[in-house]
């Protein structure tokens, strides 16, 4: 069905990246490719200045660490990338550089602050140039 899925991973939830990997392996096509996505938030320079000097270069790492130990023993076809910025749109930019005709992400019920600023999900489903399968 697919040829090139996006698969966003919120680490801190391991269990909805798997889930969301083993639906991204059913609805692939043969020769396709599954890409884990994870971003990394920046961190705001007023509590950056307090933390340490290679935090991010630790963040990137542990990412690394967790997105391989998700795609371990999957099929070959999984590609890893971590991105630095607003999630959502780091998710957008990935889908128009890679050419994605599949976003994968894992919702949560909203709660009180998703009613005034949105969702991750919900600003990807917003602006999307590709079909976008939200999970909960």
């Amino acid at each position: 069905m697919y040829t090139n899925i996006i698969v966003a991973v919120d680490l801190s939830h391991g269990e909805a990246g798997k889930a969301l990997i083993a639906k991204a392996e059913q609805l692939l096509d043969d020769g396709g490719v599954i890409r884990l996505l994870h971003v990394l938030e920046d961190v705001p320079t007023y509590i950056a200045a307090e933390l340490p000097r290679d935090l991010n270069d630790r963040r990137q790492a542990e990412a690394k660490v967790e997105l391989a130990l998700l795609s371990d023993g999957k099929s070959a076809s999984i590609q890893t990338e971590i991105r630095t910025g607003a999630a959502a749109s780091q998710i957008l930019q990935c889908a128009d550089d890679t050419g994605a005709d599949l976003i994968m992400i894992a919702s949560h019920r909203p709660g009180l602050s998703d009613y005034f600023i949105g969702s991750t999900a919900a600003r990807v489903v917003r602006h999307a140039q590709c079909s976008v399968l939200i999970s909960r």
